[in-house]
């Protein structure tokens, strides 16, 4: 009897749950749409031929009249670091300790503005005293460094002498420029704990159309400058340290509608890099990780827009958090990367890009 009366139950429940079609239509015919009673069949029998169409893609499309050059020229302000709103400054409260970066040697290239700069600043928020900020121009890298001391001693963040900031002028796509600058640090600090390489062009034209002499340029700063920097950091880091890599989220997808290929190769190549590094140094107690960002509010991103209003729009509607990244929005994954409480974590990618590539 007991097992009849669960057979005829199951039965019951059964035939009381819908369909998952039945449910499908409901769904349907909420939103406004109406599904077919029979399939209709072309005059062999197919029932899939009504949905062999073509269409004009209207979001994986590229377009190709957007083009862009790397600028010049920089305006005086520029939203490089957010140091003067949000959660910023000293905590009271119990914070984990190995997210601290104090006693540590810090080095951030491409810091006279932009990413790096926000890099720069958020190590020294966190902790450290001792920072080099790398970028082209000695005296842009300078002015940034001069700039960043500043700014904590009139915020009441540190002492007059407390902070170290070196600011250094590299052309990264220059192996013995290199080089000079990662000696300066070793006579300066004796060692290196934490790099950033943050230095980076990007530029969009079509493939048939990208002058060759340009995709070297973007080549030798993006990946070759990457891996020069890389070298030399690990010179200085005899008892281990942090290699953070910056690469993108376009080393991994393809951005639309704007045509930028060999940037997206240039990072997909950064982001290997990290791994194999990542592989090569472990037992030496180097890690080396890949922070890949999306589309993130900075100087370089407001000139891009400037010329091509239409992008912003075009590129909100594909990032599911329907914004794009400020700065700030970086500042924890940098600091995890770099600080004691990754140890463990070595040829990561931490992707900060609101969701995009998930879709």
């Amino acid at each position: 009897m007991s097992l009849l009366r669960s057979a005829l139950t199951n039965v019951s429940r059964t035939s009381l749950r819908p369909s998952a079609s039945a449910v499908g239509r409901v769904a349907l015919a909420s939103r406004g749409y109406t599904t077919p009673t029979h399939v209709r069949r072309d005059k062999n029998g197919d029932p899939l031929e009504e949905h062999r169409v073509e269409v004009e893609p209207k979001i994986a499309s590229i377009d190709e009249s957007i083009t862009f050059e790397h600028p010049k020229k920089w305006a005086d302000k520029h939203p490089g670091h957010d140091m003067t709103k949000g959660d910023f400054g000293r905590h009271t409260k119990r914070t984990l300790a190995s997210f601290s970066m104090d006693g540590k040697v810090c080095l951030v290239t491409g810091a006279a503005r932009g990413l790096g700069n926000m890099m720069a600043r958020t190590f020294v928020e966190s902790g450290a005293n001792a920072i080099v900020l790398v970028d082209l121009k000695k005296e842009e890298a300078e002015k940034a460094a001069e700039d960043l001391v500043k700014w904590f001693v009139e915020n009441g963040e540190a002492e007059e002498g407390e902070i170290q900031a070196l600011g250094l002028g590299c052309d990264v796509s220059d192996e013995t420029s290199v080089a000079k600058v990662f000696e300066t640090v070793k006579e300066k600090f004796g060692r290196l704990d934490a790099c950033v390489t943050a230095a980076g062009i990007v530029e969009n034209y079509v493939a048939h159309e990208y002058p060759t002499q340009k995709i070297k340029k973007l080549l030798d700063i993006n990946i070759m400058g990457t891996w020069y920097c890389a070298l030399e950091a690990a010179k200085l880091m005899p008892e281990g340290g942090s290699i953070t890599l910056v690469g993108s989220m376009s080393g991994s997808i393809v951005n639309v509608p704007q045509p930028q290929t060999p940037y997206n190769f240039s990072k997909a190549g950064v982001r290997h890099m990290a791994r194999s590094l990542a592989v090569e140094w472990a037992t030496k107690g180097i890690r080396v990780n890949c922070l890949a960002p999306g589309y993130t509010l900075t100087n370089l991103t407001k000139v891009i827009l400037d010329a091509n209003p239409v992008l912003r729009d075009e590129w909100l509607h594909r990032i599911p958090m329907g914004r794009l990244a400020d700065p700030s929005d970086l500042k924890g994954a940098v600091i995890y990367l770099a600080s004691d409480s990754s140890k463990y974590t070595t040829g990561a990618e931490i992707v900060v890009d609101g969701g995009y590539t998930c879709l």
